[in-house]
């Protein structure tokens, strides 16, 4: 049996196929178009990919945006058994306004090992390296997560620095973050490379914090796993929540005041985490088109072995298997 250390080249190419369908529209303010391509291209290379595999999520439904199809059947049947979480696009509003942090991004694992949080209201997410396994807790207020990762870390607050999603629900953690005196990094989309720089050594980023969706934590976290940091992650809460959405996720079972770890939702010691960059962005460069094709930057990790791979990819468009159906 092939096992997903072998199929990893091959997983990578499922995330730059979706790159480059997304890549080929940045900017032109459509953002039903760049998933659309981004799936139609992903697509594509998963129909080429020697596997018996299953979508078993994918960030878009919610929205009405274009997804894969939940429990879409994918591969050629003739490989292993496997599941994924896909993004073919975290960042979809930062590529259709030319914006940085695009990627495209999956995790796939044996069948059964993935756990997803349904898409549906925000998830509180934090993220940082091995430093602070076990140190923090969702319990904790911002200051004393913040200061519990600086002092793990051996670091003063202004030298630490913090990566967010911009958005309105994070407007008081971010004043308490100011006041620390810690350097902050606020992105317009795209958490799940957030969490995965807040991993990397020497990134210069030590802490992702804030509210996403649901899809993008189980990817992060399988990304997180393989570099042997921590994340955790809780039903975040809100006001404005409509009245019935903690009863919605009760009843699929949903634990609503519990902490879900990295490990919870990416179980097992054979996992796989590819991305690849569409816009330019804190992990990945974004593609490049050159007149016979593209250039890509990708990442991928693997576990049990925790290796990392970072790539470089040309790609020659006529007679490719994939992108010359896609030539005018």
């Amino acid at each position: 049996m092939v096992s997903l250390r072998a199929l990893a080249p091959s997983l990578t190419r499922i995330t730059i196929a979706g790159a480059i369908g997304a890549a080929f529209h940045i900017g032109q303010g459509n953002c039903d178009l760049i998933d659309a391509k981004a799936v139609e291209f992903s697509r594509a290379a998963l129909a080429q990919t020697d596997i018996e595999g299953e979508i078993i999520a994918c960030e878009g439904p919610k929205d009405h945006a274009p997804a894969f199809i939940h429990r879409e059947k994918v591969g050629t049947g003739r490989g292993p058994k496997v599941e994924f979480v896909v993004d073919p696009v975290d960042g979809t509003t930062a590529a259709s306004k030319g914006r940085k942090d695009a990627i495209s991004a999956l995790s796939c694992a044996p069948a059964g090992c993935l756990q997803v949080l349904p898409d549906d209201g925000y998830y509180f997410k934090i993220a940082t390296d091995h430093h602070s396994i076990g140190k923090i807790s969702l319990d904790m207020s911002v200051e004393q997560i913040v200061r519990t990762v600086a002092r793990e870390k051996g670091l003063p607050l202004g030298n630490l620095t913090v990566i967010m999603l911009e958005r309105d629900r994070h407007l008081e953690m971010l004043n308490t973050l100011r006041k620390l005196g810690v350097r902050i990094i606020l992105i317009p989309d795209g958490d799940i490379a957030a969490a995965v720089v807040s991993c990397i050594p020497h990134s210069g980023v030590d802490l992702l914090l804030g509210a996403g969706a649901g899809p993008e934590a189980t990817i992060a976290a399988t990304a997180v796993k393989c570099l042997g940091g921590t994340m955790l992650v809780k039903v975040w809460q809100s006001k404005n929540d409509d009245a019935e959405r903690l009863d919605r996720l009760k009843s699929i079972g949903v634990d609503v005041n519990k902490t879900y770890c990295e490990d919870e939702l990416a179980k097992g010691k054979e996992l796989v985490f590819a991305a690849s960059g569409v816009t330019k962005g804190e992990l990945l460069d974004g593609v490049r088109l050159i007149p016979e094709g593209a250039v890509v930057h990708s990442i991928c990790m693997r576990l049990p072995s925790g290796t990392i791979e970072r790539s470089e990819t040309t790609l020659r468009f006529k007679g490719h298997p994939v992108y010359k159906q896609f030539l005018p």
